[in-house]
């Protein structure tokens, strides 16, 4: 009799479905009821749910929970490789097993190996079919596979896009599918994504960009037996239909203008031909590098990253009043009483820390570019807030993974990351229609074409 266990139901349904197989949440207690023909099944299908039911209870089998379950479907699933194997040995050969007087080769059967298939309901032996002269290319499972479908593959790359590392998938794998799997073989699975990224790096983009944020996030990672830190290059951009995308991500040495340059002129070559803002961090020729190759682009230096750094080395003591007194500067309404709030500052503050103020009015330039604005574009470009918001997404991905062993593999655990954090970017923002109205104004030559 087949029994169900009230904990299986569920798991029993979803796992006999694909074959055909039928059952429901009531307790029901005969064969003939669970694999009776149905008035929608097609012929192939009622003859499957008769031979099930049969084999079932001929056997003697009972079905007490998804172990059960998944015992059949690796008996069910090898008997119709074998099959489909022989078959192909047939159309190889021109002839059937038994068939000797159709024969016109001088090739011939020659046993069966034996192979180890991994398969979401566990590992299954099946015997491929050998010919004398080892010509045979089977095709259904082809020489070097060694899963059914990309299944496994599949949650081993979801699992490496969750941040797992390498042994917590072996054990996961093993645990819940009785599969044995190698470091060597999840690097190589997850090694497919490589071409993937490539080609994303080279995708073409859109002609102009309301905004760009450029920013890095840094690893380490083991190069030559050393362990070195790596910069990885993050840009993600804003279109005029308020779109977020991440337009590239780059690993490179520590973090430099040069390399930014380079990126630059990359997205230039994918198709952009304008970046109307772009939002970026007090690294030094960063600028410089944006003018050479969006001459036109107006710059915001981020505003929480150079209070970062113009304060870090005030005592905790004043560190408050000191800040009440810089929000004056950077809250200011316009741009006018913003530099009245700075000089005034720099009376307050320079005899204790000389270096905050002279380092704002040294990058003002940069720093000021927001005043010109209204309030919703302003909240938008004041800082990389986008861009850090992403980063810090990273981290919770990778925060497993001290060292990474090659550039490639950080790469890889970033793309992936990169994929499952931006199926969310499906909109965009509300107050957009606000701020391209503002954009159309500011920039009404430069999009004119549009």
């Amino acid at each position: 009799m087949l029994a169900f266990s009230n904990d299986y139901y569920g798991i029993i349904f979803r796992a006999t479905q694909s074959v055909g197989l039928f059952c429901t949440y009531d307790r029901l207690t005969s064969l003939e009821v669970y694999f009776m023909a149905r008035k929608k099944d097609t012929p192939q299908k009622a003859a499957l749910r008769e031979m099930m039911g049969n084999y079932l209870k001929e056997n003697n089998v009972t079905v007490k929970d998804g172990t059960d379950v998944n015992s059949i479907m690796r008996d069910m699933m090898s008997i119709i490789l074998e099959g489909a194997l022989d078959q192909e040995m047939d159309e190889e050969l021109g002839y059937s097993k038994y068939d000797y007087r159709n024969k016109e080769t001088d090739n011939s059967r020659n046993g069966h190996s034996q192979k180890t298939m991994h398969t979401s309901y566990g590992d299954m032996e099946i015997d491929i079919p050998r010919d004398r002269k080892g010509e045979f290319e089977p095709q259904i499972v082809k020489k070097y596979q060694n899963t059914v479908t990309q299944d496994m593959e599949e949650k081993i790359i979801s699992m490496y896009a969750k941040g797992m590392t390498t042994n917590d998938i072996e054990s996961h794998m093993r645990e819940l599918y009785d599969i044995e799997i190698s470091d060597s073989t999840i690097s190589r699975i997850t090694d497919k994504i490589l071409p993937i990224v490539k080609e994303w790096q080279e995708r073409p983009l859109e002609e102009i960009y309301a905004v760009v944020f450029m920013d890095a996030i840094h690893y380490h990672v083991r190069n030559e037996g050393r362990i070195v830190k790596r910069a990885v290059y993050v840009a993600i951009g804003i279109d005029m239909e308020g779109h977020k995308d991440v337009l590239g991500m780059y690993v490179g040495q520590n973090e430099s203008a040069k390399f930014w340059l380079s990126i630059l002129n990359g997205l230039k070559n994918r198709g952009v031909e304008d970046i109307l803002i772009a939002c970026v961090d007090g690294l030094t020729g960063f600028p410089q590098a944006i003018e050479a190759v969006f001459p036109d682009t107006e710059i915001q230096q981020c505003i929480i990253h150079q209070i970062r750094n113009t304060t870090k080395f005030v005592s905790y003591k004043e560190l408050k009043p000191l800040m009440a007194d810089l929000k004056r500067v950077y809250a200011a309404p316009t741009e006018e009483i913003a530099r009245a709030e700075l000089d005034s500052f720099d009376e307050k503050w320079s005899g204790k820390y000389p270096k905050i103020a002279k380092s704002w009015k040294d990058n003002w330039a940069n720093l000021s570019t927001y005043f010109k604005y209204p309030e919703a574009v302003r909240r938008l470009i004041y800082t990389t807030n986008t861009i850090e918001g992403f980063n810090r997404q990273l981290r919770k991905v990778t925060k497993s993974k001290t060292v990474f062993p090659s550039d490639e593999s950080l790469l890889k655990m970033l793309y992936l990351a990169m994929v499952d954090i931006t199926k969310k970017w499906t909109g965009h923002r509300q107050d957009w229609g606000q701020i391209h109205s503002q954009l159309e104004i500011f920039f009404e030559e430069r999009l004119s074409g549009l």
